[in-house]
């Protein structure tokens, strides 16, 4: 195959991926989690990147809680109902990553500087077969 086909064929992949993007983007933008405490005390649902849209008493228990028990509880429930969006929100990420790199570490901010800038450049294995550069060192 020579290199033009094989740029046509890198180029239809590219656009693919972005198309793929796209739909990601609309997905992730589109995310909520709700949780319930354990007693139905209070509901909380957030929305992308772990926000606060909602919260609800469905029951009538929040009002013999003390302030201080009210308050973790709420935070409690949040961080549940936070936690479930940033899950879901890996997942729809994960496949659009490069191999290694965790997207539940990414989508909380611990991923570390190779994630975005690894020590060597990510080049799909044929792009570096046209410049000569062999395979990637493991």
């Amino acid at each position: 195959m020579d290199d033009g086909n094989r740029i046509e064929r890198l180029l239809d992949e590219y656009e693919r991926q972005r198309s793929g993007l796209a739909d990601m983007q609309r997905r992730m933008s589109e995310l909520s989690a709700t949780a319930t405490s354990p007693r139905r005390e209070v509901s909380v649902t957030v929305g992308q990147n772990g926000v606060l849209t909602d919260i609800q008493f469905p029951t009538g228990a929040h009002k013999r809680l003390a302030t201080a028990d009210l308050t973790k509880l709420v935070l409690a429930t949040y961080a549940e109902a936070k936690e479930q969006v940033l899950n879901e929100a890996a997942e729809l990420l994960a496949p659009m990553l490069p191999a290694g790199l965790d997207a539940h570490k990414l989508v909380r901010g611990t991923a570390g500087p190779d994630a975005f800038m690894p020590a060597q450049p990510r080049i799909a294995t044929s792009v570096r077969e046209i410049l000569g550069m062999g395979r990637p060192q493991s």
